[in-house]
């Protein structure tokens, strides 16, 4: 996949969270997060959003989670000008399916894809299951995304699957906290140990990833970066890429 840049720039933002932990502090995070997709627009070659952009979605065959409507609009209103927007799933909303690829013509990507931008290969996805450890997740993930597993969820009415999922989701980063999982791991930060390994198999220039709410910005094989894009529930960060110089930055408006 091509990227032209025509003198603008690629955003990468991830880990929105929106719905977490209630419904007055993500409207209050949706707010910030509108206005800084208006920041960008102007100068945006593309908008891409690596993962967990919500803390829960499961899309029935005629439901979908109520709320986030500001940002859908905002959403809807950029691919209205033109902009492209790319999705990717996480571990919190990987039962995205094809809703806004259909209402909005924004594709939905389930695992890492690479993007050509000015002669450069960049491996963008949201991180979550890749590298060495965490086997538990992945059989958990084997199970949530198993085509039977999903058909049976769809039989609970949307009140009680959703109701189930939430809390669910709510335990998940309350392990995730306890785990300290924002700390930096050294030699230990498995998505930078991935990236390590797969620059022995294929060159990439930029890894760009989610999922560890942690900020990163780490030297792969001396010849490429891995970054981590952090998370919005506290941080606010996001990458911009000009096609020669990639940057993360804090969104302070």
């Amino acid at each position: 996949m091509d990227f032209p840049l025509n003198g603008k720039k690629l955003y990468f933002a991830s880990d929105f969270h929106l719905g977490a932990p209630n419904d007055a502090e993500s409207k209050v995070r949706e707010k910030r997060i509108i206005r800084w997709l208006d920041s960008v627009a102007d100068d945006a070659a593309a908008i891409l959003i690596v993962g967990d952009i919500f803390d829960f979605w499961f899309e029935y065959g005629q439901v979908i989670p109520k709320g986030f409507i500001p940002f859908i609009s905002k959403i809807h209103q950029l691919r209205d000008r033109g902009i492209p927007i790319l999705f990717f799933s996480g571990n919190h909303d990987l039962w995205m399916k094809d809703y806004f690829t259909i209402e909005l013509g924004i594709p939905v990507y389930t695992h890492p894809i690479e993007i050509k931008v000015e002669g450069k290969s960049i491996l963008v996805g949201h991180g979550d299951g890749l590298g060495p450890g965490d086997n538990s997740y992945k059989f958990l993930k084997k199970v949530f995304t198993n085509p039977i597993a999903k058909g049976l969820f769809r039989w609970l009415h949307p009140d009680i699957g959703i109701t189930i999922a939430k809390a669910w989701s709510g335990h998940s980063r309350i392990t995730n906290m306890e785990k300290d999982e924002s700390r930096f791991l050294g030699d230990d930060e498995w998505l930078w140990t991935y990236c390590k390994e797969l620059e022995q198999k294929k060159h990439h220039d930029l890894y760009i990833f989610g999922h560890r709410h942690l900020p990163l910005e780490l030297e792969v094989g001396g010849s490429s970066t891995y970054f981590n894009l952090g998370e919005w529930v506290t941080q606010n960060t996001f990458l911009s890429f000009d096609g020669n110089n990639a940057k993360l930055s804090t969104f302070e408006g």
